[in-house]
């Protein structure tokens, strides 16, 4: 599959794997300057790119970095972004501070991952019927925690 990416901004950097067999790819402010999101903020960063996959059964879905959440607490505002497969627009990243300090991003720093995603179309049926099932009903906590 293609994934077709349009630079927005002069200083956009088309996503790209850290590694051979990283699963994301990085996605890098293309803020004209540096941003600070103050702890307990969020603050939304532009890409500077618009996606265009020529499948129509992909989601693209933003995943924040592990090492950013971890050591300084900054993750995605909306936990997972989801890019329809029909959106053009430029692909925007809204991070939260979740540390104690403020935190600064630059331009050309990799704040997000983003991943490609199979989605499975359904038929939806409404009905007055649904099997039973061993579990049930039984929702928040019921399988224990050991």
């Amino acid at each position: 599959m293609k994934l077709l990416f349009k630079k927005l901004r002069d200083n956009a950097t088309i996503p790209v794997r850290a590694t051979e067999y990283s699963v994301g790819y990085d996605l890098c402010s293309a803020a004209s300057s540096s941003i600070i999101i103050p702890s307990g903020e969020i603050r939304m960063i532009p890409i500077g790119i618009a996606a265009a996959p020529e499948r129509t059964d992909v989601s693209l879905l933003v995943f924040p970095r592990s090492g950013l959440a971890s050591k300084y607490g900054i993750t995605l505002a909306n936990c997972v972004g989801v890019i329809d497969p029909d959106y053009r627009g430029e692909i925007i990243v809204p991070l939260i501070n979740h540390g104690k300090e403020e935190f600064v991003v630059t331009t050309g720093m990799r704040i997000a991952q983003l991943v490609v995603m199979p989605v499975l179309s359904q038929e939806w049926i409404e009905t007055d019927i649904i099997d039973n099932t061993e579990r049930g009903s039984s929702g928040f906590g019921s399988s224990g925690i050991i």
